[in-house]
This record gives structure tokens, sequence and C-alpha cells, in this order.
């Protein structure tokens, strides 16, 4: 569990593991079409791509393949997404990857980019990767500016998940 940020903080967000309690104030996420917009699959009901989310982070929190944080909101103690340091195969590379969603009530309020770059410090700062990555669909413009606010630049254009996708990468070299 060397990838999580259990018990960090930024100024304005708590991070913690993944709890089963976080289910129902996630299930909005799924629940809003937005938040599928950029990404092609073949969605089932709100409660079973909930259900798969969780399945997926508590399986990468067992096999220590990262896995997504809750952040809540300092002020308020609530839910309003996930961010977290991802162990991801590319092109068959395995890569280190930031991951990010936030609950659409709280799009455009910068705390995607605030939770990001305190992953990228983490992952650097405890020399998990010389190289991380943010995996973005090419229609996905407010991910690439908060990929582009990580000091992030686009490495390469591939296919992730039947989806056309940038791959941003920063190199720690390159940090700070």
């Amino acid at each position: 569990m060397k990838y999580l940020l259990n018990n960090q903080e930024t100024e304005r967000l708590l991070f913690r593991k993944i709890e089963k309690s976080d289910f129902n104030d996630w299930l909005e996420f799924y629940k809003n079409p937005n938040s599928s917009l950029h990404w092609v699959s073949e969605l089932d009901s709100p409660e079973i791509e909930c259900e798969k989310w969780y399945e997926k982070q508590f399986y990468r929190y067992k096999n220590n393949l990262g896995g997504m944080n809750v952040l809540i909101e300092k002020t308020s103690g609530r839910l309003i997404g996930h961010c977290g340091l991802l162990v991801q195969n590319v092109d068959a590379i395995s890569e280190l990857e930031i991951g990010y969603s936030i609950l659409p009530e709280f799009w455009n309020n910068g705390f995607a980019s605030e939770a990001a770059k305190k992953c990228r410090d983490f992952a650097f700062e405890n020399n998990l990767s010389n190289s991380i990555i943010s995996i973005i669909s090419l229609t996905n413009t407010p991910s690439e500016k908060v990929a582009i606010k990580n000091g992030m630049c686009v490495d390469k254009v591939t296919e992730y998940g039947r989806n056309k996708v940038n791959v941003f990468r920063i190199e720690k070299v390159d940090w700070q």
C-alpha cells in the first residue's frame, strides 16, 4: 500500500482510503451522464458501475497496485471525489499514473489540480517512480488542463481501454 496517500492533506483536502460506507456518496458520480462523457465503455446501471469502481479499488489495495483515495473537503467534511496513484499498463509498459475523478457539483473549483499535485509530490518525494503519467481521453479538455497545471506534457497518443488517449507525463528530473 505504498502508493496510497492515506492521512495526507492539502490546504483544502484530506486524503484517506476508500471505505464501503462511501458508496452512496460516490454513486452520484455515476448518476450524472456528464461523468462518463469522455470515456467509451458499455455502462451498466449507476449502482453496478459504482460497485465495479469500488471492487477495482479494493483489488488494487489488496495487490499493491495503488488505488484511489477519497478526497474530503476540509470545510464541509464532504466526499468530493477521488484521486490517487495507480499502477497501469500502457502499451505493455508498467507506469505510475495520477488518476482523478471529482463529483460534478465540485467541478471547476481547482480540487482536481490540488489533489493531483499532492499525488505527484508524494510519488517523487517517496521515490515511487522517476516518471508519472495521466491517461486522458482526447476529448477531455478539463482533465488535460489539470495535467498541464501539474507540470505534465503530452508524451504520446495511444489507445487505452478502447479509447483514444493522450498520455501526459512528468519526469522527476523536471519536477520542482
